[in-house]
């Protein structure tokens, strides 16, 4: 638990055993603590509705929130993939532009495009009644953390023998990816209201995303790296947002 806190949050909790075996609960637990993090944004945007601040407004500063308390570092691992895979170069020189600190042209444009379109489908998630509200920002955020769950499942490669990628990839089991994907799909469950199906199925759809993402990413470099767990993080959260907006 407290090697998901600090990959996924900015919790001061103090680090632990770091191997395949702890990294294998860490990424199954990471549905979970997504939740909570969700919570804390939904109650965030929620109090900020209460305190009459416009929709769109409370969207904006619920996203900007959730990128503060995960120090940037999914939207980091996003433009870092884009940059790399919109080079169109061989495996070996996508791998070396991945690993640049400077963000290009691609990377600003995707940070830009997926943090806007959270913050409105945010802003219509929390327009709802508060209980629909909370359950779908928790939700929204859980499924992204749920995509790494599920990147993270054996039969998925690293792409490098060393870093996160090479830590924690190949470690989680099919019966906890299953069982976090029940998780999140209940959780969805009331966050469209009169319409219960939607939830799960926003959740479903996120998830085939990433999963079409990440098979084109292994295709492209050979496997997956800190950086793609980052982009399947927005990814994900991105289009379960949109699906749970739709009404």
């Amino acid at each position: 638990m407290r090697l998901a806190l600090t990959t996924f949050t900015v919790a001061p909790v103090r680090g632990g055993r770091v191997d395949r075996a702890t990294a294998a609960v860490a990424m199954s637990l990471a549905p979970l603590v997504g939740a909570a993090l969700g919570v804390v944004l939904g109650g965030a945007g929620l109090g900020l509705r209460w305190l009459g601040t416009p929709a769109l407004v409370a969207g904006v500063v619920t996203v900007g929130l959730g990128v503060l308390l995960t120090r940037g570092l999914h939207v980091d691992g996003l433009a870092d993939t884009v940059d790399g895979l919109g080079s169109y170069r061989d495996a070996t020189g996508t791998l070396e532009i991945m690993k640049k600190p400077d963000v290009g042209p691609f990377g600003v444009a995707a940070i830009v495009l997926v943090l806007l379109l959270q913050a409105t489908c945010a802003a219509a998630v929390l327009s709802r009644p508060w209980p629909a509200a909370l359950a779908g920002i928790a939700a929204a955020t859980a499924a992204g953390r749920l995509a790494v769950t599920w990147t993270c499942r054996r039969g998925v490669p690293a792409a490098r023998p060393d870093g996160l990628g090479a830590m924690v990839a190949g470690t989680v089991g099919w019966f906890s990816a299953v069982v976090g994907l029940v998780f999140v799909a209940v959780l969805a469950l009331p966050a469209v209201p009169g319409l219960p199906a939607q939830g799960p199925v926003a959740v479903a759809v996120a998830l085939l995303a990433t999963a079409l993402l990440v098979r084109h990413v292994v295709r492209r470099i050979g496997g997956v790296t800190g950086d793609v767990f980052g982009a399947v993080v927005e990814v994900g959260v991105s289009v379960a947002y949109v699906g749970l907006a739709l009404s």
